[in-house]
Protein backbone atom coordinates (compact mmCIF):
# COMPACT_ATOMS: atom_id res chain seq x y z
CA UNK A 1 0.00 0.00 0.00
CA UNK A 2 2.85 2.89 0.55
CA UNK A 3 4.84 1.76 -2.30
CA UNK A 4 1.72 2.62 -4.27
CA UNK A 5 0.85 5.64 -2.50
CA UNK A 6 4.76 6.43 -3.24
CA UNK A 7 4.44 5.65 -7.00
CA UNK A 8 1.29 7.87 -7.48
CA UNK A 9 2.94 10.65 -5.53
CA UNK A 10 5.89 10.60 -7.57
CA UNK A 11 4.09 10.83 -10.81
CA UNK A 12 2.89 13.63 -9.62
CA UNK A 13 5.70 15.10 -7.98
CA UNK A 14 8.26 14.34 -10.48
CA UNK A 15 6.01 13.08 -14.15
CA UNK A 16 4.17 16.01 -14.70
CA UNK A 17 0.71 14.85 -13.91
CA UNK A 18 -0.82 17.91 -11.81
CA UNK A 19 -1.70 16.88 -7.76
CA UNK A 20 -5.49 17.90 -7.80
CA UNK A 21 -7.17 20.43 -5.87
CA UNK A 22 -7.20 18.21 -2.51
CA UNK A 23 -3.08 18.35 -2.59
CA UNK A 24 -3.00 21.53 -3.53
CA UNK A 25 -4.62 22.73 -0.46
CA UNK A 26 -3.47 20.49 1.87
CA UNK A 27 -0.50 21.54 0.88
CA UNK A 28 -1.25 25.24 1.12
CA UNK A 29 -2.42 24.60 4.60
CA UNK A 30 0.69 22.41 5.79
CA UNK A 31 3.19 25.62 4.34
CA UNK A 32 1.31 27.70 5.95
CA UNK A 33 2.36 25.78 9.27
CA UNK A 34 6.20 25.82 8.61
CA UNK A 35 5.98 29.65 7.88
CA UNK A 36 4.31 30.10 10.92
CA UNK A 37 6.98 27.74 12.99
CA UNK A 38 9.98 29.71 11.48
CA UNK A 39 8.35 32.89 12.56
CA UNK A 40 7.94 31.21 16.18
CA UNK A 41 11.62 30.61 16.40
CA UNK A 42 12.87 33.86 14.82
CA UNK A 43 10.88 36.27 17.09
CA UNK A 44 11.83 33.93 20.17
CA UNK A 45 8.58 32.46 20.93
CA UNK A 46 9.71 28.82 20.31
CA UNK A 47 13.18 28.59 22.25
CA UNK A 48 16.31 26.86 19.99
CA UNK A 49 19.82 26.32 21.94
CA UNK A 50 23.11 27.53 21.02
CA UNK A 51 26.38 24.93 21.50
CA UNK A 52 29.33 25.84 22.73
CA UNK A 53 31.10 24.08 19.78
CA UNK A 54 30.35 24.17 16.21
CA UNK A 55 27.54 22.21 14.29
CA UNK A 56 26.96 21.32 10.89
CA UNK A 57 23.12 20.32 9.70
CA UNK A 58 22.83 18.59 6.51
CA UNK A 59 19.32 17.97 5.07
CA UNK A 60 17.55 18.50 1.85
CA UNK A 61 14.12 20.47 1.49
CA UNK A 62 13.07 17.51 -0.93
CA UNK A 63 11.52 14.24 0.41
CA UNK A 64 14.56 11.83 0.79
CA UNK A 65 16.50 10.69 -2.25
CA UNK A 66 19.40 13.23 -2.88
CA UNK A 67 22.26 11.20 -1.40
CA UNK A 68 22.36 12.55 1.99
CA UNK A 69 23.74 9.54 3.63
CA UNK A 70 26.73 9.01 1.93
CA UNK A 71 27.33 12.55 1.83
CA UNK A 72 27.32 12.19 5.36
CA UNK A 73 29.70 9.46 5.50
CA UNK A 74 32.28 11.62 3.04
CA UNK A 75 31.94 15.10 5.04
CA UNK A 76 32.84 12.53 8.56
CA UNK A 77 35.49 11.38 6.83
CA UNK A 78 36.80 14.83 5.35
CA UNK A 79 36.68 16.55 9.54
CA UNK A 80 37.77 13.39 10.79
CA UNK A 81 40.77 13.47 8.47
CA UNK A 82 41.77 17.29 9.35
CA UNK A 83 41.62 17.10 13.12
CA UNK A 84 37.84 17.43 13.90
CA UNK A 85 36.13 14.77 16.43
CA UNK A 86 32.89 14.06 15.18
CA UNK A 87 29.64 13.55 16.84
CA UNK A 88 26.34 12.85 14.73
CA UNK A 89 22.96 13.29 15.96
CA UNK A 90 20.29 11.24 13.96
CA UNK A 91 16.47 10.79 15.03
CA UNK A 92 16.77 7.57 13.52
CA UNK A 93 13.97 7.08 10.85
CA UNK A 94 12.43 3.79 11.14
CA UNK A 95 13.96 2.10 14.85
CA UNK A 96 10.92 0.41 17.00
CA UNK A 97 12.30 1.98 20.17
CA UNK A 98 12.21 5.70 21.26
CA UNK A 99 14.90 5.51 24.05
CA UNK A 100 18.00 7.76 22.94
CA UNK A 101 20.39 4.95 22.10
CA UNK A 102 24.28 5.54 20.75
CA UNK A 103 25.27 3.59 18.16
CA UNK A 104 28.38 0.34 18.33
CA UNK A 105 29.51 -1.79 16.60
CA UNK A 106 26.84 -4.62 18.00
CA UNK A 107 23.54 -1.81 17.11
CA UNK A 108 20.79 -3.39 14.67
CA UNK A 109 19.12 -1.33 12.87
CA UNK A 110 15.63 -1.76 14.90
CA UNK A 111 17.34 -0.18 17.61
CA UNK A 112 18.93 2.61 16.25
CA UNK A 113 18.05 3.29 12.17
CA UNK A 114 19.35 2.44 9.11
CA UNK A 115 21.37 5.26 8.44
CA UNK A 116 22.81 5.82 11.85
CA UNK A 117 24.16 2.08 11.30
CA UNK A 118 25.83 2.12 7.96
CA UNK A 119 27.15 5.70 9.26
CA UNK A 120 28.82 4.37 12.02
CA UNK A 121 30.36 1.61 10.39
CA UNK A 122 32.07 3.35 7.58
CA UNK A 123 33.14 6.52 9.92
CA UNK A 124 33.76 4.73 13.84
CA UNK A 125 31.94 8.32 14.33
CA UNK A 126 30.15 8.99 17.92
CA UNK A 127 26.95 8.62 16.70
CA UNK A 128 23.73 9.80 19.20
CA UNK A 129 20.21 8.53 17.94
CA UNK A 130 17.52 10.46 20.05
CA UNK A 131 13.84 12.41 18.94
CA UNK A 132 15.71 14.99 21.23
CA UNK A 133 18.58 16.49 18.73
CA UNK A 134 19.34 19.24 21.70
CA UNK A 135 19.44 16.09 24.14
CA UNK A 136 21.59 14.14 22.09
CA UNK A 137 24.22 17.27 21.22
CA UNK A 138 24.74 17.39 24.57
CA UNK A 139 25.06 14.37 25.02
CA UNK A 140 28.07 14.15 22.55
CA UNK A 141 29.94 17.11 23.84
CA UNK A 142 30.04 15.33 27.37
CA UNK A 143 31.83 12.88 25.48
CA UNK A 144 34.24 15.39 23.84
CA UNK A 145 32.98 15.70 20.46
CA UNK A 146 33.93 19.45 19.30
CA UNK A 147 32.20 18.93 15.99
CA UNK A 148 28.36 18.28 16.03
CA UNK A 149 26.70 16.92 12.41
CA UNK A 150 23.13 17.08 12.24
CA UNK A 151 21.72 14.29 10.01
CA UNK A 152 18.91 15.45 7.93
CA UNK A 153 18.51 18.34 9.90
CA UNK A 154 17.43 21.77 8.24
CA UNK A 155 13.41 22.05 9.01
CA UNK A 156 14.73 21.31 12.65
CA UNK A 157 14.93 24.37 14.58
CA UNK A 158 15.18 23.80 17.86
CA UNK A 159 18.93 22.90 17.52
CA UNK A 160 21.18 26.09 16.02
CA UNK A 161 23.34 26.06 13.58
CA UNK A 162 26.29 27.07 12.27
CA UNK A 163 26.71 26.40 9.03
CA UNK A 164 23.79 24.53 6.41
CA UNK A 165 24.47 22.07 3.60
CA UNK A 166 21.80 21.10 1.50
CA UNK A 167 21.83 17.99 -0.67
CA UNK A 168 20.23 18.31 -3.90
CA UNK A 169 18.82 15.51 -6.72
CA UNK A 170 20.61 17.16 -9.80
CA UNK A 171 18.30 15.01 -12.28
CA UNK A 172 14.83 15.79 -10.41
CA UNK A 173 15.85 19.16 -8.60
CA UNK A 174 12.59 20.19 -6.55
CA UNK A 175 10.24 18.25 -8.97
CA UNK A 176 7.01 20.62 -9.82
CA UNK A 177 8.35 22.83 -7.06
CA UNK A 178 5.14 22.24 -4.39
CA UNK A 179 5.28 22.05 -0.94
CA UNK A 180 3.72 17.90 0.41
CA UNK A 181 1.72 16.15 -0.33
CA UNK A 182 1.40 18.23 -3.82
CA UNK A 183 5.20 18.34 -4.58
CA UNK A 184 8.41 16.86 -2.51
CA UNK A 185 9.51 20.31 -0.93
CA UNK A 186 9.01 19.58 2.79
CA UNK A 187 9.67 23.39 2.45
CA UNK A 188 10.10 26.01 0.27
CA UNK A 189 14.14 26.33 -0.86
CA UNK A 190 16.18 28.72 0.52
CA UNK A 191 19.67 29.60 0.82
CA UNK A 192 21.96 27.75 2.84
CA UNK A 193 25.99 28.31 3.06
CA UNK A 194 26.77 25.19 0.98
CA UNK A 195 25.17 22.94 -1.81
CA UNK A 196 26.08 19.98 -3.17
CA UNK A 197 24.18 18.22 -6.52
CA UNK A 198 24.15 14.19 -6.53
CA UNK A 199 25.13 13.76 -10.48
CA UNK A 200 26.25 17.65 -10.78
CA UNK A 201 29.40 17.66 -12.62
CA UNK A 202 30.45 21.00 -12.02
CA UNK A 203 31.71 23.35 -9.21
CA UNK A 204 30.76 26.92 -9.05
CA UNK A 205 33.76 27.57 -5.85
CA UNK A 206 32.35 31.10 -5.65
CA UNK A 207 28.31 30.20 -4.78
CA UNK A 208 29.83 27.20 -2.61
CA UNK A 209 27.79 24.95 -5.15
CA UNK A 210 29.81 21.50 -5.46
CA UNK A 211 29.09 18.68 -7.75
CA UNK A 212 28.96 15.04 -6.09
CA UNK A 213 28.76 11.96 -8.12
CA UNK A 214 28.15 8.10 -6.34
CA UNK A 215 31.07 5.93 -6.85
CA UNK A 216 30.05 2.33 -6.81
CA UNK A 217 32.54 -0.53 -5.47
CA UNK A 218 32.49 -4.20 -6.12
CA UNK A 219 29.82 -6.14 -4.73
CA UNK A 220 30.65 -8.36 -1.26
CA UNK A 221 29.05 -10.47 0.26
CA UNK A 222 26.60 -9.24 3.52
CA UNK A 223 29.59 -10.50 6.23
CA UNK A 224 32.07 -8.94 3.46
CA UNK A 225 33.38 -12.32 3.14
CA UNK A 226 33.84 -12.74 -0.09
CA UNK A 227 33.84 -9.87 -3.00
CA UNK A 228 32.87 -9.95 -6.86
CA UNK A 229 33.09 -7.66 -9.97
CA UNK A 230 29.90 -6.14 -10.77
CA UNK A 231 30.84 -7.36 -14.17
CA UNK A 232 30.48 -10.79 -13.26
CA UNK A 233 26.93 -10.45 -12.51
CA UNK A 234 26.34 -9.12 -16.13
CA UNK A 235 25.80 -12.35 -18.18
CA UNK A 236 23.46 -14.21 -15.37
CA UNK A 237 19.70 -13.65 -13.85
CA UNK A 238 20.46 -11.05 -11.03
CA UNK A 239 18.20 -9.24 -8.94
CA UNK A 240 18.24 -5.89 -7.44
CA UNK A 241 16.40 -4.80 -4.40
CA UNK A 242 16.46 -1.16 -3.10
CA UNK A 243 14.58 0.35 -0.33
CA UNK A 244 16.06 4.31 -0.53
CA UNK A 245 14.39 7.45 -1.59
CA UNK A 246 15.15 7.12 -5.47
CA UNK A 247 15.72 3.23 -6.15
CA UNK A 248 15.88 4.12 -9.78
CA UNK A 249 19.32 5.70 -9.41
CA UNK A 250 20.96 2.02 -7.90
CA UNK A 251 18.70 0.63 -10.70
CA UNK A 252 20.55 2.69 -13.32
CA UNK A 253 24.30 2.85 -11.90
CA UNK A 254 23.94 -0.95 -11.84
CA UNK A 255 22.66 -0.93 -15.29
CA UNK A 256 25.31 1.42 -16.62
CA UNK A 257 28.00 -1.39 -15.39
CA UNK A 258 26.73 -3.38 -17.72
CA UNK A 259 24.23 -5.67 -15.64
CA UNK A 260 20.35 -6.79 -16.98
CA UNK A 261 18.96 -6.85 -13.55
CA UNK A 262 15.20 -7.45 -12.63
CA UNK A 263 14.72 -4.30 -10.25
CA UNK A 264 13.10 -4.29 -7.06
CA UNK A 265 11.84 -1.33 -5.73
CA UNK A 266 10.33 -1.07 -1.78
CA UNK A 267 9.66 2.31 0.15
CA UNK A 268 12.18 4.21 2.01
CA UNK A 269 13.48 2.82 5.21
CA UNK A 270 11.32 -0.77 4.35
CA UNK A 271 11.54 -3.43 7.04
CA UNK A 272 12.70 -6.42 5.09
CA UNK A 273 11.63 -9.98 5.78
CA UNK A 274 13.24 -13.21 4.14
CA UNK A 275 9.40 -13.15 2.08
CA UNK A 276 10.87 -10.34 0.29
CA UNK A 277 13.52 -11.89 -1.76
CA UNK A 278 13.29 -14.23 -4.27
CA UNK A 279 15.43 -17.07 -4.45
CA UNK A 280 16.13 -18.35 -7.89
CA UNK A 281 18.93 -15.80 -8.16
CA UNK A 282 21.56 -13.54 -7.06
CA UNK A 283 20.03 -10.48 -5.51
CA UNK A 284 22.32 -7.05 -5.12
CA UNK A 285 21.25 -4.38 -2.68
CA UNK A 286 22.27 -0.98 -1.58
CA UNK A 287 24.41 -0.73 1.63
CA UNK A 288 21.12 0.85 3.65
CA UNK A 289 19.75 -2.08 2.79
CA UNK A 290 22.31 -4.17 3.70
CA UNK A 291 22.46 -3.37 7.36
CA UNK A 292 18.53 -4.60 7.85
CA UNK A 293 19.69 -8.12 5.88
CA UNK A 294 22.19 -9.55 7.86
CA UNK A 295 20.53 -11.58 9.81
CA UNK A 296 17.99 -12.83 7.44
CA UNK A 297 20.52 -15.88 7.30
CA UNK A 298 20.10 -14.42 2.80
CA UNK A 299 21.64 -17.03 0.37
CA UNK A 300 23.48 -15.10 -2.87
CA UNK A 301 22.93 -11.56 -1.36
CA UNK A 302 25.30 -8.77 -2.37
CA UNK A 303 25.61 -5.36 -1.30
CA UNK A 304 27.11 -3.22 -3.65
CA UNK A 305 29.13 0.09 -1.33
CA UNK A 306 28.70 3.36 -2.44
CA UNK A 307 31.03 6.53 -2.04
CA UNK A 308 30.28 10.21 -2.42
CA UNK A 309 33.17 11.62 -5.03
CA UNK A 310 33.46 15.72 -4.20
CA UNK A 311 35.90 18.34 -4.72
CA UNK A 312 38.04 18.59 -1.61
CA UNK A 313 38.20 22.51 -1.54
CA UNK A 314 34.69 22.35 -0.18
CA UNK A 315 35.69 20.71 2.54
CA UNK A 316 38.91 22.51 2.88
CA UNK A 317 35.82 25.56 3.25
CA UNK A 318 34.04 24.13 5.27
CA UNK A 319 36.81 23.92 7.46
CA UNK A 320 38.07 26.90 7.21
CA UNK A 321 34.43 28.03 8.37
CA UNK A 322 34.64 25.83 10.92
CA UNK A 323 38.20 27.42 12.95
CA UNK A 324 37.32 30.53 12.24
CA UNK A 325 33.91 29.72 14.66
CA UNK A 326 35.71 27.22 17.15
CA UNK A 327 37.18 28.64 20.40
Amino acid sequence: MRAKLEAALNRRWYGGIKPGILLVVLASIYGALIDLRRYLYRRGIFKSTKMNIPVIVVGNFTVGGTGKTPFTIALIQAMQSRGWKTGVVSRGYGRKISDPVSVHRDSFAKDCGDEPLLIFQRTQSAIRVDADRVRAAEYLLQQGCNLIIADDGLQHLRLQRDLEIELLDDERKYGNGLIIPAGPLREKPRSCDFKVSNGGLEDDIDTHHYGMQLIYANAETLDAGAYRDLSEFADDKVYAIAGIGHPERFFNALKARGLNINPLAFPDHHDYSLADFPVDAPVLMTEKDAVKCRQLGLKDAWCVPVSAALNEKLFDAIDSRLKALSP
